[in-house]
């Protein structure tokens, strides 16, 4: 965070089966990240090799010495229980989609329901993956599916591979961050 607030806080990445949270972290994580995945025995809805059941972590140093704790959520809802252990004092949530996946912007509802509740005022950020695929929805169907729940939030087009666009949601989440201090909110 800027200015006087060098800290640490925690950042959670969360998102369905597939939408890249483990990549994400790996891609921007200064420490080798901890994984809990397992075989994936749900190959018909993801043909993946593995999925964490627990939780992913990384760590980053912004540039003004804060320290960023990244966690990544399992998937499945099945492992929901864990979204709300993680979620406990997050300072903001970066929800991660799939454009190309079925059900795109229903999962959308499903992770803001169950993640902004844990977040102060709402800091969360998307970040929506394989806009380019058939059918996808566009990154302003999903922008205009938070305005109708009256959520603002920054929607961006992000390959998690690339450490210059996770990076750039983490900023982005910063940012909105540093908004609320500098206007009083406590974070």
């Amino acid at each position: 965070m800027s200015g006087a607030e060098v800290g640490e806080f925690k950042i959670v990445f969360t998102g369905p089966m597939g939408a890249g949270k483990t990549t994400a972290i790996a891609a921007i994580s200064e420490v080798e990240p901890v994984r809990t995945e397992v075989e994936n025995t749900d190959r018909v809805a993801h043909a993946k090799e593995s999925t964490t059941v627990g939780f992913d972590f990384g760590r980053i140093t912004l540039a003004d010495g804060s320290v960023v704790r990244l966690y990544g959520t399992p998937g499945q809802a099945r492992y929901r229980f864990m979204w709300d252990i993680l979620g406990r004092g997050a300072a903001g949530v970066i929800v991660l989609l799939d454009a190309g996946a079925p059900g795109a912007l229903v999962q959308l509802d499903v992770f803001v329901d169950a993640f902004v509740p844990h977040v102060p005022h709402g800091a969360l950020v998307v970040g929506v993956g394989r806009t380019d695929a058939p059918n996808a929805p566009s990154t302003d169907a999903f922008a205009a599916r938070l305005d109708a729940r009256g959520i603002v939030a920054p929607v961006l087009s992000v390959d998690v591979r690339k450490q210059a666009d996770v990076m750039m949601l983490v900023r982005a989440l910063v940012c909105l961050l540093d908004s609320h201090t500098a206007h009083g909110v406590p974070a």
